[in-house]
């Protein structure tokens, strides 16, 4: 069995470094061939394996470098010669207790762990395969192997090897009581013993008596009776560990021994006191200084903020210069010439010029200029572009900023930017200031409001107040909702002058088509008037991007100039949707389609007052399976009674054409939008416009404060009323117009899209144009035309459903 003890030398190492052994036990040799001496000599060559791994670590703790090392404790040549002669004595005869005596006690004097470990491994060998050995009865030999099992840490086996003893005792015959206690000098502690006999560390008998505490003198006299011989030793080994500790626990025995005799002595009074030192360890300085240092860190730490904050509220220290949020507007400069549709306000606004050009004119003779201009219009109307035209008529800088920009998160940031805002025009007078979307920050206030929400809102009113009128600074502001400011800042003195921004009508639509039109190339037939009676109550924006998505459409195709069918296309896209090619629908939900839209239709031809049909299309466009639109023929101011009630019979003319076709069993849920629009018409038609006979002309508002429950009630009937009646005169109208509607509807499942002309041959019997036709002109079309590599891809889509 080869013996752990090859590890003497390599011991220390792998324990200092933590780390786990880098080398594998063979398995035992018997004992008659095992070689102490040699696996001494072979530890030597462990080490010098293992010290040069020890020396290529790179990550080492502070605490390993300050520690002090222990010193390498290694077996001299002389104990070495001992342990060899000694093992072959006892090699030689195995069954001499006395040999294996001698070889045992060199093994504990050694005082290492690997000794140990052999005493331990010949033991537990000989028990097992030579339990008729003579040293198994020998008292001293256990008391060995009690001590070694002790000291590597096994007190637990102990009892369980006493007991094992005794077992093989009794077996072989032999009384377990029969042999005598060991003597003292016989059982005394390995380490005791060790360390006055042992070579390897100098001689401390006298210290180790003279450090001897009570409680081992009571272990050792104290042993239980009725105990076994193989028991007591047990017993005694267990007892006995403290008193073999290691040299600290000595020294700190001897150290309470002291200061115990001192306080008997009665030292430790006021007049005689003990004088106590406290030794530290080397490196127990570091710990405190990373205390010190992490407590100071965050006791400055709190300083500097609380100091910043304090001069931060109180204003002592100043931030430098900052770059200003508002700056004036570079780019393209506007004039009047470039903004079309809205002459009247183009004129009301030219008095603003004439003001920032020569401010003396106005003062001449006394008057004063308003000092802040608002417009009010609807979304897309031109009201930027007007205040841009401004300034650059004017030729003076151009202020920007949106109602949003102003607040924050942070309390007084919005009030900060206003004063920032001003301040930046002062500086440069003559300049104009325009703020988009105002409602946003001078909506109307109420005692619900919080204070930092009134902050802005109080710097502007105090800002525009403080103008002097020949300051040369002009507040032009824009918003969609004129009804939603407070009224403290449209009084007079401060956006005194309104002027309205609305959407253009026939003349001014034309204008702006042909000054957009003027960037595209366009076909000689295309004639902006025409365009502009078909898109009533179209604001700017919504013409300038029909023109443009006309011009998309006809580079996609590869034609060489925009026609008048990709205004059309433009214009139903904006009107009705961007049709949904892709969704698909069965044959009969697109015939179901094709009636609702239908019903439409002939409802809107055949209903005096009705707005004129455009066009009807059973495609899904948007988020509709199908869309019916009306245009009006020219632009609408105000509508009459009968024309309201014709728009509630063309929004029931799909549901009652569903109901007239499928029966009411089969009626769908398409008709919501329609349903939800008529509903919206008749109930304004009561509250609002004083329609009903019953009522009165009484206006009631979006709320129901101050109406009472009967009044609802009477307002709600009264708008039933009105449903149910449009739905009647629908009813009768389909049942007269049945076939009619039948050979629309057949049309629109075959062309998908007819527009009113279409509309009218259809109903008439008269045939259109087969759709094999129109395929056919439009790809001869194309053919014609230089067509771009895009526009092959677009030769097989059914783009003549919107002929």
């Amino acid at each position: 069995m080869n013996s752990p003890f090859m590890l003497f030398g390599a011991l220390r190492n792998t324990l200092r470094v933590s780390r786990p052994p880098i080398h594998v036990l063979s398995q035992f040799r018997p004992l008659s061939t095992t070689s102490s001496i040699s696996l001494l000599g072979r530890q030597h060559e462990v080490s010098r394996r293992i010290v040069p791994l020890l020396h290529s670590r790179r990550h080492l703790s502070l605490s390993s470098l300050l520690t002090p090392r222990k010193p390498n404790v290694t077996p001299e040549p002389a104990v070495m010669a001992k342990v060899l002669e000694l093992e072959q004595a006892a090699n030689a005869e195995p069954h001499n207790p006395q040999k294996q005596l001698a070889f045992f006690q060199a093994l504990m004097d050694s005082g290492v762990k690997p000794g140990y470990d052999v005493v331990i491994a010949r033991w537990e060998r000989m028990c097992e395969f030579d339990p008729s050995n003579p040293l198994l009865r020998s008292d001293d030999a256990f008391t060995h192997y009690c001590d070694a099992l002790v000291q590597v840490g096994l007190e637990s086996s102990v009892e369980s090897a006493a007991r094992r003893r005794d077992s093989l005792l009794a077996a072989a015959g032999i009384s377990t009581s029969s042999a005598s206690a060991p003597t003292s000098s016989s059982v005394e502690s390995p380490a005791t013993t060790g360390t006055a006999s042992s070579p390897l560390e100098p001689n401390n008998a006298t210290f180790e008596s003279v450090t001897a505490t009570p409680s081992q003198d009571a272990s050792t006299s104290s042993i239980p009776s009725g105990l076994t011989a193989s028991q007591r030793i047990a017993h005694m080994a267990v007892t006995s560990r403290p008193a073999t500790s290691s040299k600290s626990l000595s020294a700190d025995a001897v150290n309470m021994a002291k200061l115990r005799a001192a306080v008997g002595a009665g030292l430790g009074s006021p007049t005689e006191p003990i004088s106590v030192t406290i030794n530290e360890p080397k490196g127990a300085w570091v710990p405190k200084l990373v205390k010190w240092l992490t407590g100071a860190l965050l006791v400055a730490t709190v300083i500097l903020v609380s100091l910043a904050y304090m001069l931060e509220n109180t204003g002592l220290i100043k931030a430098g210069p900052q770059q200003a949020e508002f700056e004036v507007q570079q780019g393209k400069t506007y004039k009047f010439s470039d903004v079309h549709g809205v002459d009247e306000a183009k004129d009301e606004l030219r008095e603003i010029v004439e003001f920032l050009k020569d401010p003396t004119k106005f003062s001449t003779l006394g008057g004063k200029l308003p000092k802040g201009v608002l417009l009010t219009g609807p979304p897309g109307t031109g009201k930027t572009m007007l205040a841009r035209a401004v300034a650059g008529e004017a030729g003076v800088p151009f202020l920007f900023a949106s109602g949003s920009e102003f607040d924050e998160m942070f309390v007084g940031v919005g009030a900060k930017r206003v004063r920032e805002l001003f301040s930046t025009a002062r500086k440069k007078q003559p300049a104009i200031i325009f703020i988009d979307e105002l409602d946003a920050i001078g909506g109307k206030r109420n005692n619900r409001d919080q204070h930092y929400l009134k902050q802005t809102l109080n710097q502007l009113l105090v800002e525009m107040d403080g103008f002097m009128q020949s300051e040369g600074v002009i507040v032009i502001a824009a918003t969609n909702f004129p009804d939603s400011l407070d009224p403290a800042l449209v009084r007079p003195g401060r956006f005194d002058k309104h002027v309205a921004v609305p959407l253009p009508d026939v003349r001014g639509r034309t204008q702006i088509l042909k000054h957009h039109m003027g960037g595209v190339t366009t076909a000689p037939e295309v004639d902006p008037m025409i365009l502009a009676r078909g898109t009533p109550g179209f604001s700017g924006a919504d013409l300038q991007n029909m023109v443009n998505q006309a011009a998309i459409q006809a580079s996609r195709e590869g034609a060489v100039a925009v026609t008048l069918k990709h205004f059309e296309w433009a214009k139903d896209k904006i009107v009705l949707g961007g049709e949904r090619k892709s969704s698909f629908l069965s044959d009969h939900v697109k015939k179901m389609t094709a009636y609702h839209e239908g019903g439409h239709a002939l409802v809107a031809l055949y209903t005096d007052g009705a707005m004129p049909l455009h066009k009807v299309t059973c495609v899904p466009r948007g988020h509709a399976l199908g869309v019916t639109s009306q245009l009006p023929e020219d632009d609408r101011y105000s509508v009459t009674r009968k024309e309201y009630l014709a728009t509630i019979d063309v929004c029931m003319g799909g549901r009652v054409a569903e109901e007239l076709i499928y029966g009411p069993e089969n009626v769908t849920s398409g008709a919501s939008s329609d349903i939800q629009k008529a509903t919206n018409t008749a109930r304004a038609m009561v509250k609002y416009w004083g329609f009903s006979s019953k009522i009165g002309p009484v206006y009631f508002g979006d709320r129901n404060e101050g109406i009472s429950g009967n009044k609802r009630d009477e307002i709600e009937s009264e708008v039933r009323k009105l449903l149910v009646d449009g739905e009647s005169r629908v009813k009768a109208l389909l049942a007269s117009k049945k076939d009619e509607l039948h050979r629309l509807a057949d049309a629109l499942v075959e062309h998908e899209t007819l527009d009113a002309e279409e509309v009218r041959k259809v109903i008439r019997g008269e045939k259109i144009r087969d759709i094999k036709e129109v395929i056919a002109e439009d790809l001869s079309r194309m053919e014609a035309t230089p067509v771009q590599s895009q526009a092959q891809e677009l030769k097989s889509e059914p783009a003549v459903t919107e002929s």
